[in-house]
């Protein structure tokens, strides 16, 4: 039984083998009949991709800058009210006191400045030195000095000091209004007093005002972390040449939270010009008293637009009030240009010279009037 199952079993395997062998073969021919589906895979080609730009270092240009930008410290002495009993004249007799004792003490604060001339002219924000009894300037190079103030602007917020020091570095002033949003800039200052500090952003906004943080307002805004200390410090670009004077930081907790603010260089720089020439800043004037206009004041004066200012007063002989201007009318466009704010407004004209003509379009009774004025001298403010 055993030999006829051996004898048998033999011809089943070869069978089965063989049918194994017949079936692969016909499938192999079915997959090589069958086309196969297109793999699709983007990719950039290497040559065809733009390449990266700038420096992977900037060093080169903090090395340029660095040693002009200085540390400001300065002092101020307080007088402090005695204790209401010694007012007392009797209590003054009992005690043998003669009379009040005069109680004073020291208070410090710092900043930051930028040197901009070999004579000597340093640049730094007002409020850094506002006050003061006492300016102190420190240079990288370890030598120190006392600052004569040369002059102020607080409606910029500026201050133009000078040193006496032989051998000064000086920074390269860059023109400002060739900036753009997402330039690379670093800005180098005094923060919290730890030492001279470098720090790196971009260019966030160019332009801003309505900030509410000085009279005029055209600031640079950017990333780089600006903190106290900072204030008066240089903002430059990456060939070390200065873009602006950082000034103000916005922050609820009074660190640095990604929103600095810096004055321009070419209105610095202006602003320095005009000190050191006239004593004061020169800007042009008008003469008017202008309110922002709001939907329901351009409705009650029948003017369907909602952009322009209103003149809300006048002085009499002033520039407008010559050029013919009255109250009431709205003003919507300067130079041809429409209105986009008061304050862009009151910019633009501030800018204007002293004895300038400007074309002001304005909205009375129905219809558009052009008025050319003369543009006056913005009288000096009452220093504060």
């Amino acid at each position: 039984m055993k030999k006829i199952f051996h004898y048998l079993s033999w011809p089943v395997l070869a069978g089965v083998v063989i049918g194994l062998t017949i079936n692969q073969q016909h499938s192999n021919s079915e997959q090589s009949n069958t086309k196969p589906q297109p793999v699709f895979v983007e990719a950039a080609q290497a040559d065809s991709t733009p390449k990266l730009s700038g420096p992977y270092s900037y060093s080169s240009a903090v090395k340029q800058a660095s040693p002009a930008v200085v540390n400001i410290y300065t002092s101020k002495i307080i007088e402090q009210r005695a204790h209401p009993l010694l007012q007392d004249p009797s209590f003054r007799q009992f005690f043998g006191y003669n009379g009040v004792p005069r109680q004073q003490r020291l208070q410090s604060s710092l900043g930051s400045g930028v040197i901009v001339s070999t004579d000597g002219y340093v640049l730094t924000n007002n409020h850094v030195i506002t006050g003061a009894d006492e300016i102190k300037v420190a240079l990288k190079d370890g030598r120190e000095t006392i600052a004569q103030v040369v002059g102020t602007d607080p409606e910029t917020d500026l201050a133009v000091l000078r040193i006496q020091l032989p051998d000064l570095p000086v920074i390269t002033i860059a023109p400002s209004d060739g900036i753009e949003v997402g330039d690379v800039v670093l800005a180098i200052g005094n923060p919290f007093g730890v030492g001279q500090t470098v720090t790196m952003g971009i260019v966030s906004a160019t332009g801003r005002d309505q900030l509410g943080i000085n009279t005029f307002e055209d600031f640079i805004q950017t990333d780089a972390a600006i903190n106290p200390g900072n204030s008066g410090g240089a903002l430059i670009n990456p060939r070390g040449e200065l873009l602006g004077i950082n000034t103000a930081i916005f922050s609820k907790s009074g660190g640095s939270q990604g929103i600095g603010f810096a004055i321009p260089s070419n209105l610095s720089r202006q602003i320095m010009i005009d000190i050191i020439r006239e004593g004061s800043v020169v800007r042009g004037w008008l003469g008017v008293e202008v309110q922002e206009l709001t939907p329901a004041l351009a409705s009650s004066f029948g003017y369907r637009e909602e952009r322009g200012i209103l003149i809300a007063g006048l002085l009499r002989n002033g520039p407008a009030h010559l050029a013919g201007m009255q109250p009431g009318d709205i003003i919507v466009k300067v130079e041809g240009e429409q209105i986009i704010s008061g304050r862009s407004t009151m910019n633009r004209i501030a800018q204007k010279r002293p004895g300038e003509k400007i074309k002001i379009t304005v909205y009375r009774s129905g219809q558009e009037i052009t008025l050319e004025a003369e543009v006056g001298r913005r009288p000096t403010p009452p220093q504060s």
